[in-house]
């Protein structure tokens, strides 16, 4: 009998990881495959009424095509998450008096975050996306409560001023998701599904 051809075996895929975020980076070792980063180079700018579920989604789509595109026959992970209160996208503060501002705007209040996620592989044609959305409630905080987490975490590169996976879970009553590790900023459930479904085989 003839010997199957080579080309029938499957490939073994690289994962790439289209985001050039320290969080991101940490969350996906967690689940021991090898991957490799890569910056997306995408405007993160919103549309004009561009609701903040939807941003998220064309964002994390938009980084692992554009990953993609440079390595068509890896795995490639985009994601990205926005921050909503009553409607309004809540961005990185960047600086102290910013987060000063974000933080009184929320206490008291429940913020909704939406971490959208996308695998993308060119080369098979596969593209599977999904938002997992948290529920953030805020306690009501005194001003020098905010103050005195900021000056000790300073977490000015999160969207909200606050690190869950930090002192910042001091601040908050309540989180409801289904995907734990969505509010740091990779939900690592759905990352492994999509990534078996990718043919990937995981630890």
């Amino acid at each position: 009998m003839p010997e199957s051809p080579a080309s029938s075996a499957p490939v073994a895929r690289s994962l790439i990881l289209g985001s050039t975020s320290r969080y991101r980076r940490e969350l996906l070792e967690r689940l021991q495959y090898p991957f490799t980063t890569a910056s997306p180079d995408v405007d993160e700018t919103p549309r004009p009424g561009e609701a903040s579920r939807d941003l998220s989604l064309r964002l994390a789509l938009a980084k692992a095509h554009a990953v993609a595109q440079q390595h068509p026959e890896a795995v490639v992970v985009g994601s990205d998450q926005v921050a909503d209160l009553n409607g309004q996208p809540l961005g990185k503060p960047l600086t102290h008096e910013r987060a000063v501002a974000q933080l009184r705007q929320m206490r008291g209040q429940t913020v909704r975050f939406y971490t959208a996620l996308a695998v993308v592989c060119q080369a098979t044609g596969m593209v599977h996306s999904d938002i997992a959305e948290v529920g953030v409630r805020f306690r009501d905080l005194a001003d020098a409560e905010i103050e005195r987490y900021l000056l000790a975490e300073k977490p000015y590169d999160c969207a909200g001023s606050a690190k869950s996976e930090g002192l910042g879970i001091s601040l908050l009553d309540a989180i409801d998701s289904d995907d734990p590790t969505a509010l740091i900023g990779l939900p690592l459930i759905r990352t492994c599904r999509m990534l078996r479904a990718a043919g990937l085989v995981l630890p």
